[in-house]
């Protein structure tokens, strides 16, 4: 039980990858407040975590909108009485190659993915540097740092992230704030299982391990930065990946 008496604030929780991490850090005693913009799911989410036996709240929530952040934020703390973890997972896509993308794609990914953490970011920051402790952990993406043909606000948003990361790091050290980051190659979920064999053969390919990552492989590298274990690592990007980016 890792994070027994901890309270984590997960966004983007009620479905994928995100889900996958709420549990986990459900199952390691971790009381969990499960925010998305599909408050149904979100709902559904945190029902499979209290028949865990664990303390979970459903929240509503549209990381690109200040107002509605700094709300969910509010009740969370009302409701848990500390913020221990918050897990900036919430994130979309517009794919398309840079000449046909549009002003709106590009602010759509921007708004969600980048400010988005950085709206999350500043009010958990709030509370944790009251409590002068607090692990703050972001979802990047290997394309982050490689690049992807038809990505480039998604390759943008989620380099982004990692500046965000490495600078709330050394601003809040101090607090006992640690900020760190987790850089997921191609992980195994209901959008890559709808891929032709051919496209999944050559994805396959740019994996040295063969194979595709899951969304539990995220989740323990994302239960470690939130853990006691990893109280002396700050600033920092764990790349989940396969060996595709080294």
């Amino acid at each position: 039980m890792k994070l027994e008496g901890k309270n984590a604030f997960i966004t983007g929780g009620a479905q994928g990858i995100g889900k996958s991490i709420a549990l986990a850090m459900a199952k390691e005693g971790a009381g969990i407040g499960i925010a998305d913009v599909n408050i149904e799911s979100a709902q559904a989410t945190a029902d499979e975590i209290k028949a865990l036996g664990v303390k979970s709240l459903a929240l509503k929530l549209d990381v690109s909108n200040q107002a509605n952040v700094v709300e969910a934020f509010n009740t969370f703390k009302t409701e848990f009485g500390s913020l221990d973890i918050l897990i900036n997972n919430a994130g979309i896509t517009r794919d398309t190659l840079l000449m046909r993308m549009n002003e709106e794609d590009w602010d759509a990914v921007i708004n969600i993915n980048l400010k988005g953490s950085f709206l999350c970011s500043k009010e958990a920051v709030k509370i944790m540097a009251k409590q002068r402790s607090g692990k703050i952990v972001s979802i990047s993406s290997v394309v982050a740092f490689m690049g992807n043909p038809g990505q480039v606000n998604y390759s943008s948003s989620k380099a982004g992230l990692i500046g965000l990361t490495k600078t709330i790091a050394r601003e809040y050290a101090s607090r006992g704030i640690r900020a760190n980051a987790v850089a997921p190659g191609f992980i195994q979920t209901a959008m890559t299982d709808a891929l032709s064999n051919e496209v999944k053969n050559e994805m396959h390919k740019a994996i040295p391990l063969g194979e595709f990552g899951t969304p539990g492989d995220v989740a323990n590298a994302v239960i470690f930065l939130s853990s006691a274990d990893s109280d002396y690592i700050t600033g920092q990007v764990i790349h989940v990946n396969g060996g595709m980016y080294m």
